[in-house]
């Protein structure tokens, strides 16, 4: 199998740290010509991109917050201009801020539906109207999590706009078939990222939670970053050419298995 992004141009939300940077370091690492990242973090942008050029690959940092939907209908402008036409398209970014159904109010919901949902819509959007327009193919892939099944009380407006991502993905896969452009989804169990190491300190835990975790999880440890970033690698190559409508549970969890 040949998972090789020899030549492609690719496009990461949230591509400054965690799922996002594992994401672009594997796809620079399977030879893709030219990578963009989005984040909030100039310096931390800043560092990714030398990262990858050190790998040998064009790239350039976009800094936008996706809860502004005109920023984030100009990012895509931003890294052609930069790096010439995008054919891949990784929706990494993701808010997990808690809430329960009692105390979630109406701003955290639209934050989240806005960064979780919104987001990869204009971004997934501006891209295919690209691509059509090209008469090229494409790929995007979409990071979910396994709360979009239903998800933990904690996470009502999480799950809910990441459940909302789910059905855009199968419907985008499905309205864009007839273009070339497949869109998969990537169902992401816990995971060891800067992101839940901020959650985890901010309900209070200590430092070395992940220390106590990890022994508890059916393969010991959490999901890294790198793990998921192989499946991403190849979901935008033409190994999986054949491939779209996918939401592929990337867990050591059986959903809807019981003891």
């Amino acid at each position: 199998m040949n998972i090789r992004l020899s030549g492609r141009r690719i496009l990461v939300t949230g591509g400054t740290q965690g799922i996002g940077e594992g994401v672009a370091l594997a796809a620079a690492e399977a030879g893709t010509a030219a990578i963009c990242i989005t984040g909030r973090n100039a310096d931390r942008g800043a560092q990714v991109v030398a990262r990858l050029r050190g790998l040998g690959v064009a790239a350039h940092f976009v800094a936008a917050d996706l809860a502004d939907a005109a920023a984030t209908a100009g990012i895509l402008a931003q890294a052609e201009s930069a790096l010439g036409l995008i054919d891949g398209l990784v929706n990494a970014a993701g808010l997990t801020d808690r809430g329960t159904i009692l105390d979630t109010d109406a701003a955290l919901w639209d934050r989240l539906f806005a960064v979780n949902a919104r987001a990869p819509f204009l971004l997934t959007q501006a891209f295919a109207r690209r691509l059509v327009a090209e008469k090229r193919p494409g790929a995007i892939v979409n990071v979910i999590t396994m709360s979009s099944h239903g998800g933990q009380p904690f996470l009502t407006g999480y799950a809910s706009s990441k459940g909302a991502l789910a059905t855009l993905t199968k419907n985008t896969a499905h309205g864009l078939r007839p273009h070339r452009i497949r869109v998969n989804g990537i169902n992401l169990g816990w995971a060891d990222t800067p992101g839940e190491h901020a959650i985890q300190a901010r309900d209070g835990n200590p430092p070395d939670w992940r220390e106590a975790v990890e022994p508890t999880q059916p393969f010991g440890r959490l999901i890294r970053p790198a793990d998921v970033a192989g499946l991403a690698t190849y979901l935008l190559s033409d190994a999986a050419e054949m491939m779209t409508g996918a939401l592929i549970d990337f867990d050591q969890n059986v959903m809807g298995a019981y003891e």
